[in-house]
């Protein structure tokens, strides 16, 4: 390896490098993520760009992270592995650009030129095909999620499109990192939108995008622990228990009515499992729960419910009550058949949980008992 601290060409790059970051130090206490991010793309377009062009070794990111933290002691991101994350984070989002070279002349992005302007006319011709994709991260919503976020995100996902339906997610629904992996764990990119609805033939165009967006499928109940022989009244008991959770594997927007809605039809009462408004479609959401595989007839109860809904609680200016059906199974054909001369808009989905065999289930100890266990543990000790 070269000695890199007599290099003149590092040192006068490692120059450059700490005036960017004194400069980004007095943004920092108007926009603190949003300039450290900015910071993170120069520096990571810079390093791949030179780690290309120069002889400087392997120990070229270990060198520059000991100058870095030299010049900035109370600065925290300048350890050799965040650099190599920063790195990694850069290539992730521009790497594999089919621009050609003779089109990146002019970049179209406020960032990109920005960035150029920093670079050397030879780094310029090496870094250009990086530089061309950033024109995708114009939009604010991609510094305004965490470093943490990113490199989770990166760290999980293997493609950009679905990298950036999480960063916007996380905008969205305010994340936090850690509901951030649960919702990539279950995998949320592929579940959202998947459900087979008739939205598209009852509801207007913007509305139906928008409802269709919203449903999930499946949806991961996995903090309920079920037996075998559980029923819908426990399945429906569990989710109203575990509201905060339940809300959450919702989405936005969804705003808890009631369980066993009471409907008053005729002389007779009819009650629906739950009951939802959203802030966004602004409308009611009737959910209904079945613990066992889907059956045509389940349409048409609901589809009456819709109609209730509509007819004894929805306000004139509410947009129409939307049905949910969550059944244990499906056949997604099936399904669409039921589905085909409905005039109220319903969706059908799965939905997963925690299921544990009768036998374990009646052998855990009720929550009054580990209380009690815990009290005899402390009477024991005085």
């Amino acid at each position: 390896m070269s000695n890199l601290i007599s290099d003149s060409g590092y040192k006068n790059w490692l120059y450059t490098i700490k005036e960017n970051v004194k400069k980004s130090q007095i943004k920092a206490s108007i926009s603190i993520n949003k300039e450290m991010l900015m910071l993170y793309l120069d520096l990571g377009i810079q390093i791949i760009a030179k780690q290309e062009a120069s002889n400087w070794g392997s120990n070229f990111l270990g060198q520059l992270s000991k100058d870095l933290q030299a010049e900035f002691p109370l600065m925290t991101g300048f350890s050799k592995r965040n650099l190599e994350l920063v790195r990694q984070w850069t290539l992730f989002y521009f790497s594999n650009t089919k621009q050609a070279a003779s089109q990146l002349d002019e970049p179209n992005s406020a960032i990109a030129k920005q960035v150029v302007s920093q670079l050397d006319e030879p780094i310029f011709a090496i870094a250009k095909r990086v530089v061309s994709q950033l024109q995708l991260f114009d939009n604010e919503i991609f510094f305004n999620i965490p470093w943490g976020s990113h490199i989770l995100i990166i760290q999980k996902i293997k493609n950009k499109s679905e990298a950036c339906f999480y960063i916007e997610k996380t905008v969205e629904n305010n994340w936090s990192r850690a509901v951030l992996e649960y919702q990539i764990e279950t995998n949320l990119f592929k579940r959202q939108g998947s459900a087979i609805t008739n939205f598209k033939n009852v509801l207007p165009e913007t509305q139906g995008d928008l409802a269709n967006a919203l449903l999930k499928d499946p949806y991961h109940f996995e903090f309920l622990t079920l037996s075998e022989k559980a029923k819908e009244k426990d399945l429906e008991q569990k989710l109203v228990q575990h509201i905060s959770q339940f809300l959450l594997e919702l989405g936005k927007g969804f705003a808890y009515m009631g369980q066993q809605y009471l409907l008053k039809i005729g002389t007779k009462e009819y009650r629906t499992d739950l009951l939802f408004y959203h802030t966004k479609l602004k409308c009611y959401i009737v959910i209904e729960l079945k613990y066992q595989e889907f059956e045509p007839e389940f349409i048409g109860k609901l589809n009456f419910y819709i109609s209730a809904i509509n007819e004894l609680v929805k306000d004139p200016t509410d947009n129409p009550t939307i049905g949910i059906l969550l059944c244990k199974n499906k056949d997604n054909y099936e399904v669409e058949f039921a589905l085909k001369d409905i005039n109220k808009p319903i969706g059908v989905s799965e939905y997963r949980y925690t299921e544990l065999p009768e036998n374990i289930k009646l052998g855990l100890p009720t929550m009054e008992q580990l209380t009690q266990q815990l009290k005899n543990i402390e009477t024991d000790h005085e």
